[in-house]
């Protein structure tokens, strides 16, 4: 298997909605991009399913190293191997691809966040950065498309927390900023124990008008003159916002379940946003 092929298996076997804004890309682009991904999913996957602290922290500093390698015109593992073409081309810079492990590393030690400052700046490191990875990778002329793909990224974070609340809760993880789940009258207790209340459908409600509201303000910053070449961008948007409508729409109930978009639907909103744009 190749490290390009090995990259585009962890993309495919995830299913995620990321997966589909790729398919109408250029090839080079996306290898690229799938790469980007991958590494995402291996170092994500350190943290979700290494369950010695200890040893998600050694290995996390394993890939710091490899990526360290990687610029160093050394790459070891697959995924920085295929991402070894695109180092100069597309800006993936070590200080980038770095950031997304620092943000691995704060699930390693923040369980909670106190309030929406600082679970930005978590959201950011996640996801924002790989934002700015992808901007590159698909081109633009204009550099505030860094900053919409800045906020886009965090807003599909904060519709991943709004998705997986139940499921981080299971692994006793809350990214809900505490000083908001105490003004809505929702205790932690409730949000471990899976019960949805009126409360707690209150404040996802106000957690889902804020990711709408980060999608917004990403669109309002994308230039006219990136906007086809940004388009992967706008698919995955598309995606997550038909997401967050159907959780909002069945009244959030993230406690229990997963909610999800079956791949054909993905694929069809992919296709008709992809030659809309």
């Amino acid at each position: 298997m190749t490290p390009d092929e090995y990259c585009q298996q962890k993309a495919a076997q995830s299913g995620s909605s990321f997966y589909y804004s790729f398919l109408f890309l250029p090839p080079e682009r996306r290898r690229a991009i799938t790469a980007v991904y991958a590494f995402c999913r291996e170092v994500d996957d350190v943290v979700d399913e290494v369950h010695d602290p200890d040893i998600a922290r050694a290995t996390l500093a394993w890939w710091r190293g490899e990526v360290a390698a990687l610029h160093a015109g050394t790459p070891t593992h697959p995924v920085t191997q295929a991402l070894a073409p695109f180092v100069d081309r597309f800006d993936l810079s070590e200080q980038r691809l770095g950031e997304i492990l620092d943000g691995m590393e704060m699930d390693l030690t923040h369980a909670r966040y106190r309030d929406f400052d600082s679970l930005r700046r978590y959201a950011y490191l996640v996801a924002g950065s790989v934002g700015i990875l992808a901007a590159g990778i698909f081109g633009y002329t204009d550099p505030r498309s860094r900053e919409y793909a800045e906020k886009l990224g965090i807003a599909f974070q904060l519709t991943n927390i709004i998705r997986d609340v139940g499921e981080d809760a299971r692994r006793n993880r809350i990214y809900l900023p505490l000083d908001e789940l105490a003004r809505f009258d929702v205790p932690a207790a409730d949000i471990l124990a899976a019960r949805a209340t009126d409360n707690f459908r209150a404040l996802m409600a106000f957690q889902a008008e804020r990711a709408e509201r980060w999608y917004d303000e990403a669109f309002a910053l994308l230039p006219a003159a990136d906007r086809r070449s940004q388009r992967p961008g706008l698919v995955m948007a598309a995606i997550y916002r038909t997401l967050l409508e159907e959780i909002r729409r069945d009244q959030f109930p993230v406690l229990t379940e997963r909610v999800a978009l079956t791949p054909l639907r993905k694929l069809w909103i992919a296709w008709k946003t992809w030659i809309t744009a």
